[in-house]
């Protein structure tokens, strides 16, 4: 299945005259309190990935996270390494029903799937990526291993200890509540079932008296549909207060050997396959969906959207370059084996 091309983007998320509407009610979300974006985070959540999907997909293809990256590694290689490394790290194999929380339009869970041979089960409660991500995983030809679920994922529509493992990808920083969110992950795995992922996090570095380390986080949960970004420790605090055995949590963007920092695809380094995602790449981009918009060719509002996805793009860059911010924070829990008896 193709790529979206310039002139394809916001034109079959929504009908054309809802776009304008839907990026105006997204960014009063911004404008209001954290609980405020707490209670709405679903609609807030779903009216953002109607309307960035398309973006997504072509500047950075159907995986939407970031990776480390080492000496002579590509970006894409970067990215599924980075998948590879949770399918290992679960220990999936043929015969496992895996989840995938917040899956996107399922570029991790087909590689995953095409990896580790489990079946996996995306969790989505956006309609148009599930369209989407039906259509790709169709053209793969993976429709015996992946498949999508329409829920949210703080109330999963599955039996207690009914899967084998679950994992998520900078998909649970949209969640409201993460402890909620962690007992409800682990009421459907199975006794000694893994959890893994990676989570965007507020680092040590952090000062929330700082003026700038503030607006490089309200940056990023503008630009990235976010309630509320939260520190390292208490994802760690979340996991355990909801009965998961913690076995490993750190910033893998640390890890060393590193070369090429995560950040680096939004920054101004120019490479033939990866120019639409760095800086000038963006403003082109935006000057270009501005005068399609003009013409008429893109939808009112297109312009706006273009604009918010910026200006958390600058953020994640700034936040990256500080040392506040990582989107990497690796998690990996297990369920005890006495929940059986519990």
């Amino acid at each position: 299945m193709a790529q979206p091309k310039i002139t394809d983007l916001n034109q079959t998320s929504l009908p054309r005259a809802e776009v304008a509407d839907a990026a105006t009610e997204y960014n009063a979300f911004h404008a209001g309190t954290v609980d405020e974006r707490k209670a709405s985070y679903a609609r807030m959540v779903n009216s953002y990935y109607d309307l960035a999907t398309d973006f997504y997909e072509y500047g950075w293809g159907q995986s939407f996270h970031f990776a480390q990256r080492y000496r002579g590694e590509s970006f894409e290689a970067s990215i599924a390494r980075h998948e590879h490394f949770l399918a290992a790290q679960l220990g999936l194999r043929p015969g496992q029903t895996v989840l995938d929380l917040g899956c996107g339009v399922g570029g991790p869970m087909r590689a995953i799937a095409r990896f580790s041979g489990a079946h996996v089960v995306g969790i989505n409660n956006n309609d148009y990526q599930i369209k989407r991500g039906e259509e790709h995983t169709h053209a793969a030809g993976l429709g015996d291993k992946c498949r999508f679920l329409k829920a949210d994922f703080m109330a999963l529509p599955l039996g207690e200890a009914s899967v084998d493992a679950a994992y998520a990808i900078e998909a649970t920083c949209h969640a409201p509540d993460k402890l909620a969110l962690f007992k409800e992950i682990a009421r459907v795995l199975k006794p000694g079932a893994h959890f893994a992922g990676y989570e965007w996090c507020l680092t040590g570095r952090y000062d929330p008296g700082s003026a700038e380390h503030r607006a490089i986080k309200k940056g990023i949960e503008e630009g990235d549909a976010l309630p509320d970004l939260w520190p390292t420790g208490d994802v760690v605090s979340a996991l355990a207060g909801a009965g998961l055995e913690v076995i490993e949590a750190r910033d893998v963007a640390l890890d060393a050997g590193s070369e090429t920092p995560w950040y680096e695809p939004l920054t101004g380094r120019w490479s033939p396959s990866g120019f639409k995602r760095t800086a000038p790449g963006r403003w082109l981009t935006h000057n270009l969906v501005r005068v399609l918009e003009w013409t008429r060719i893109a939808p009112r509002g297109s312009t706006t959207v273009s604009s918010f996805l910026n200006v958390g793009a600058d953020a994640l860059v700034r936040g990256g370059e500080t040392g506040i911010f990582t989107p990497m924070f690796f998690f990996h829990a297990r369920k005890p084996l006495a929940a059986a008896r519990a």
